[in-house]
């Protein structure tokens, strides 16, 4: 099962390494990771997707628990929570095909960030399904370099 997970961590230097270590050690892929710091720059928010059957993830959780640096830790899989993340895409764009790719763009609310000779670089952020329908459709001009952010989430309602 896919898990997201939220972790609230001291902002030093080798806390990531470790909090990805013990992830790693017990043989679990991380499929997306994303830090940051938070509004108190002393701590940072580390977001990680990983795909774990539920014995396995209460064990990396309780793992995490045990580290030092880990403030607080939140499974955001079942709550209602706004997940995104950023893709960048050059894409192949003659001047005569150009117009076509903007309005593409402009249909998903991206951006245009770069415009080249024989290309052009598009940002979008949103949620999975969103960045895979820009994806299908500019993948026809093709396609000539994609990078992503890992995903970001945060929960809906506040707990009080």
């Amino acid at each position: 099962m896919r898990h997201v997970l939220s972790v609230l961590v001291e902002n030093k230097p080798g806390v990531l390494s470790r909090v990805t270590g013990l992830i790693s050690r017990r043989g679990f892929n991380i499929e997306s990771l994303s830090v940051g710091p938070t509004e108190d720059p002393t701590m940072s928010r580390l977001t990680a997707i990983v795909n774990a059957d539920e014995v396995a993830y209460e064990q990396i959780t309780k793992q995490l628990h045990k580290l030092i640096s880990v403030h607080k830790i939140t499974d955001l899989t079942s709550e209602d929570a706004v997940e995104r993340e950023l893709v960048l895409y050059k894409v192949n764009a003659s001047p005569e095909r150009r117009n076509e790719i903007i309005e593409i763009a402009n249909i998903f609310r991206a951006k245009i960030v770069n415009v080249g000779r024989s290309s052009l670089t598009i940002e979008a952020t949103g949620d999975g399904s969103k960045l895979k329908g820009l994806e299908d459709l500019l993948r026809s001009y093709g396609i000539k370099e994609t990078v992503r952010t890992g995903k970001i989430a945060i929960s809906r309602h506040t707990k009080e």
